[in-house]
């Protein structure tokens, strides 16, 4: 099934009886992580955890934050709209024997029809809510306030949003700073025009500026040196919830070049619906919870990002990365803030990563007939061991 907006699969959680509510304030640096590190590494993932009233600074910001929603087998499910993950599975195993491919090459193509088969490809809109409030930034803000600007803000909000205001998190003490931990980041190719659909870890450096860690053998990464070679501001989107098939598509094994938005529009039972961003021609969904609009400038030196808390107990040392500038931020009025926490497993990546696996078998398997089933333990941390048996 569908849903219009992360708020609205927080209430399936809650009608499901897989969601904790926290009503006491909770602050966004350690002690969210803190209590929902423990909540994940519960036998079966424990339950989904929404903070009512996360403190930022000691303030409580106007919009909760979601986390472990995708941390188990049955919620990774619930947000498929299926019994089960491995029932989904079966579904596009089945489109894809329709035709069984003779090279990879034709698989992939075959596996861009079968997603289509059932939903159209993603629509442009005109609008979406994800515009119900708008704060546009011509100029760089003093460190300790926005310039006043209301006519650029659409809405009633009288606290506009900023990345100083919302609830992201810092995870661990000798993390760099805070991180959005479960953006969706579009970037464009600018020689094809191809669409991608990524996550990489967001560190906030100040008011209007955070660190983009795309590493090397990343899409957007690629896009990025296109960019620079041409000496061109590359375009970024950001957002933030919407419906859960969005970030587990960013993290999705998808081949290069097939756009992440069919696979969600596949899972989801419906095509997604985009709308351009304000501040540049790229779209995100219409429904997302947050959007954040900015570029990178090639011609800027890159900066250092990090120390960040890794999967493996340990933290990755500081390296530099693009910086990434926002001109726009943009939400709903009634938006909920989905953030995750890296580190030692079990953790809710596990689940999402397992869910991956099983979606995209059937296809490994038409190429390579000889496998059987693979697995991504948890003790692995996900994507560094795999078993795979033949």
């Amino acid at each position: 099934m569908a849903f219009d907006s992360f708020r609205d699969f927080v209430n399936a959680l809650d009608a499901a009886g897989e969601l904790i509510r926290i009503s006491q304030p909770v602050a966004t640096e350690l002690e969210i992580t803190e209590i929902a590190d423990r909540e994940m590494k519960l036998p079966g993932g424990g339950k989904a955890l929404l903070f009512e009233k996360p403190t930022v600074n000691g303030v409580v910001s106007p919009f909760p934050v979601a986390i472990n929603t995708l941390g188990s087998h049955k919620r990774m499910a619930m947000s498929m709209g299926a019994e089960s993950v491995d029932e989904v599975a079966n579904e596009l195993g089945a489109l894809m024997k329709a035709k069984p491919p003779t090279s990879f090459k034709e698989a992939i193509k075959l596996l861009s029809l079968a997603l289509d088969l059932r939903h159209a490809k993603p629509k442009t809109v005109k609008s979406g809510s994800c515009k119900d409030v708008i704060q546009k930034f011509d100029a760089p803000a003093s460190s300790n306030s926005w310039p006043p600007a209301p006519d650029w803000q659409k809405g009633t909000n009288p606290n506009p949003p900023t990345l100083a205001n919302l609830p992201i998190l810092k995870c661990w003490p000798l993390d760099g700073g805070r991180f959005i931990t479960l953006p969706c980041v579009v970037t464009r190719d600018p020689d094809t025009g191809e669409r991608n659909l990524g996550m990489y870890r967001i560190q906030i450096y100040d008011d209007q500026t955070t660190g983009m860690h795309w590493q090397l053998q990343k899409v957007a990464a690629r896009h990025g040196r296109r960019y620079y070679e041409r000496g061109e501001r590359m375009p970024v989107a950001i957002f933030i919830g919407g419906d859960p098939m969005f970030p587990f598509a960013a993290t999705a094994p998808m081949p290069d070049g097939l756009d992440e938005f069919l696979l969600a529009g596949y899972l989801r039972k419906k095509s997604v619906e985009l709308v351009k961003c304000e501040t540049n021609d790229l779209e995100v969904p219409a429904n997302a919870d947050f959007v954040i609009e900015g570029y990178i400038d090639p011609t800027e030196p890159l900066r250092d990002e990090g120390p960040f808390g890794d999967h493996t107990g340990y933290y990755t040392l500081p390296e530099p990365y693009p910086v990434f500038h926002i001109t726009a931020i943009t939400h709903r009025k009634d938006a909920v803030y989905p953030a995750t926490i890296v580190g030692i497993p079990p953790m809710e990546d596990f689940y999402i990563g397992g869910a991956s696996v099983k979606l995209f078998l059937p296809i490994f398997k038409m190429n390579f007939p000889e496998i059987v089933d693979i697995a991504l333990p948890a003790e692995g941390v996900v994507h560094k061991l795999v078993f795979v048996s033949i």
